[in-house]
């Protein structure tokens, strides 16, 4: 085959259709490249459900051992189980998922040992030019004696570390509906959940990389409404779904209305603190609500705001030694599970906040979520730094309205605030607004709107 590495290798991954794009050929390519890059003696891999993921995985195996690297196979498991084991192995990893992507696609996420990110930084370039360099004539021979490949089972120490990571022993009994989305939380949630005084109402546990029900990318609210029935019919305390690769999990409460992100995250955050003495640093991306930087502050913690995506996240929880971190996209990470994204572990925090009072979710979360929210708008745009510019001279010199360009545009006034930022890959514009009551927040939105689609 011939690849176009410029569409397969991404800001943060690899992700592309199989076999248009990519093959087994080219990952066991991406295993030597892997393990000369980041200099790994042995390395970790895991795969998610679908079809094509086996077969993937064994081939950038083969071809990390094929220069003298030993590998340890978890085989199926969610992506946060392989960054624990990269973590608690001290081994470098690779995951092989496409997270939320439809069933054609397939990815690689890789990191070094103790689950340090590979991005485009922090050598996934340096990968693509070495993989690029061997499409025609393979990788060069090695003189190195062959690395061995073994199997083990991770799911039992994972879970593990997780449930020691939050105190579960004293909850009341919850009624929790759990949409997997036919991925990996199908894989995850019987063994993290087992023995906890939980009665569990599985959807779509069944492992299907084609995704029969419905695409496993519950922020999209399309894919959210059959657990939303569910809670309603189970009378639910709340219900949880989880992404493709179940790293991300999203919440519903009893009466079956998505919980914010923002708000989990200021619930997560408030807990992490108490556990750290009222002490640390939350890290918080720049479209996450105004409830959390203040609810950090608020529990003695210091918040930082940063860039949208999890390298910049994950590069800020290292320099400032954070203790916890969110993202409105329903990415949680945490010191203590290496500074990684683990939906698994938000949701115990949830789970354990909810069952360790008598209220319901909806009441609990009220206090966390204090502002009218837009959600993420996406608009098609032709220019998107002409549009960006006239945002700009639209806003600038106002009087009481401060503007900044962390990422993209973000407009600031006393009751509210706007974020523009272009994505990477399209020539979209995405937009995030918020305000201290609806009637504001829509008269904000319409306008930013009225600009960026004129």
């Amino acid at each position: 085959m011939t690849a176009d590495l410029s569409q397969l290798v991404k800001a943060y991954d690899v992700r592309g259709v199989v076999p248009d794009q990519w093959d087994e050929t080219l990952a066991e390519l991406f295993g030597a490249a892997f393990v000369q890059v980041t200099g790994a003696d042995a390395i970790v891999t895991g795969h998610d459900m679908r079809p094509s993921s086996p077969g993937l995985s064994r081939a950038f195996a083969r071809g990390a051992a094929a220069r003298g690297v030993d590998v340890t196979e978890i085989g199926l498991c969610s992506t946060d189980q392989l960054y624990y084991a990269s973590g608690a192995f001290g081994l470098a990893g690779a995951m092989f998922t496409a997270s939320h992507n439809p069933a054609q696609y397939n990815g690689i996420k890789m990191c070094r040992p103790g689950a340090a990110p590979v991005g485009q930084d922090t050598g996934l370039s340096e990968i693509r030019e070495l993989v690029e360099s061997w499409i025609d004539s393979g990788a060069p021979t090695s003189d190195a004696t062959p690395g061995t490949i073994t199997q083990r089972d991770t799911l039992e120490g994972y879970s593990a570390h997780l449930r020691g990571l939050v105190d579960l022993t004293s909850i009341r009994p919850l009624k929790v509906v759990v949409d997997a989305g036919n991925g990996m939380g199908g894989h995850t949630v019987p063994t993290v959940f087992a023995g906890l005084p939980l009665t569990l109402v599985p959807m779509y546990f069944e492992l299907d990389g084609t995704f029969p029900n419905h695409e496993a990318n519950p922020l999209d609210p399309a894919n959210i409404v059959d657990l939303q029935k569910r809670v309603r019919e189970e009378d639910a305390d709340l219900g949880i779904a989880f992404d493709g690769d179940a790293d991300r999990c999203f919440v519903v409460d009893e009466r079956g209305e998505p919980v914010s992100p923002s708000a989990i995250t200021a619930l997560v955050a408030a807990r992490e603190l108490a556990r750290n003495g009222g002490k640390g640093t939350v890290i918080h991306n720049l479209i996450t609500s105004w409830s959390v930087p203040e609810v950090v502050r608020e529990n003695g913690g210091t918040p930082v705001r940063t860039r949208v995506g999890h390298s910049f996240i994950k590069a800020e929880m290292a320099t400032s030694g954070a203790i916890f971190g969110g993202e409105h996209s329903a990415h949680y990470y945490f010191k203590d599970f290496w500074n990684a994204d683990t939906g698994m572990l938000a949701a115990l925090h949830v789970l354990a906040a909810l069952g360790g009072q008598e209220g319901t979710l909806s009441a609990l979360v009220a206090q966390y979520d204090r502002y009218a929210g837009s959600g993420e708008i996406n608009s098609t745009v032709d220019d998107q730094a002409g549009r960006l510019a006239a945002i700009k001279a639209t806003y600038e010199g106002r009087e009481d309205i401060t503007l900044d360009e962390l990422d993209g545009l973000t407009v600031t006034a006393t009751d509210w605030w706007f974020n523009v930022r272009p994505s990477n890959t399209e020539p979209l514009l995405r937009l995030n607004a918020e305000a201290r009551d609806e009637p504001t927040m829509t008269k904000v939105r319409d306008e930013a709107l009225a600009i960026i689609r004129g």
